[in-house]
């Protein structure tokens, strides 16, 4: 199988230099000319060694977007409180930027890998509680709401697409749950990680080999 577009829309674990927006904030090859000591702990050097890329080969797919930025949410709320909303970087700003831009429009788009929630779970967000209907703006600054509007949006977006959620491990239980159950209220794919390596919490070289792999697992022949 192959899918001929694909979309990721993700934090640090899906960034890389030179293959995300300009301006969006990268971790994985931000300097690997002078990397710090954490990048050299992790290990990722090359492009083909993120778990994105080596899903998109495996599966013969092409890659439209990566709109990943790394210490991103899906809501609003940031860490030491800041307004991701007003810088742009959430991913609901995100998404709707590229649905006023017409890219939903003007290209087809088959399948969506969205792996967030693991910058909202650690920034110290309000959690909340799932919300399906009538969130507002004030509630995507906590988390549960915020995922439930940013998959409502993206269902809105792309309704044939199939779409992935991934989960990372290390979260906390109400995080986990609620974007597995916000996931499965829109029909999406919850791919639920375990046993990822990871050094100062980013996938080394091994780790996005694990997320690559339980990723394939689960994805539609």
């Amino acid at each position: 199988m192959g899918y001929k577009n694909t979309l990721v829309f993700g934090d640090s674990y899906s960034t890389f230099r030179d293959y995300i927006p300009e301006g969006n904030a990268t971790y994985y090859g931000a300097d690997m000319e002078r990397p710090s000591e954490e990048h050299t702990q992790c290990n990722v050097k090359k492009v083909e060694q993120t778990w994105w890329h080596k899903v998109l080969t495996a599966t013969d797919s092409n890659l439209l977007i990566n709109d990943s930025w790394s210490g991103s949410t899906i809501g609003y709320r940031g860490y030491n409180g800041a307004d991701n909303r007003a810088t742009g970087s959430s991913f609901i700003c995100r998404l709707r930027k590229y649905k006023e831009k017409g890219l939903f429009k003007d290209n087809q788009i088959d399948a969506v890998f969205v792996f967030g929630g693991t910058n909202d779970c650690w920034c110290g967000a309000d959690t909340g509680e799932l919300k399906f209907d009538g969130v507002t703006e004030e509630d995507c600054y906590s988390v549960l709401p915020a995922f439930c509007l940013f998959f409502k949006e993206l269902k809105e977006a792309l309704p044939e697409a199939d779409i992935y959620v991934i989960i990372n491990c290390d979260l906390k239980y109400e995080t986990i749950e609620g974007l597995r159950g916000a996931a499965e209220h829109y029909g999406f794919v919850p791919v639920k990680l375990e046993g990822v390596d990871k050094r100062n919490g980013h996938p080394t070289i091994k780790g996005m080999e694990d997320i690559a792999n339980q990723i394939l697992a689960k994805i539609k022949k």
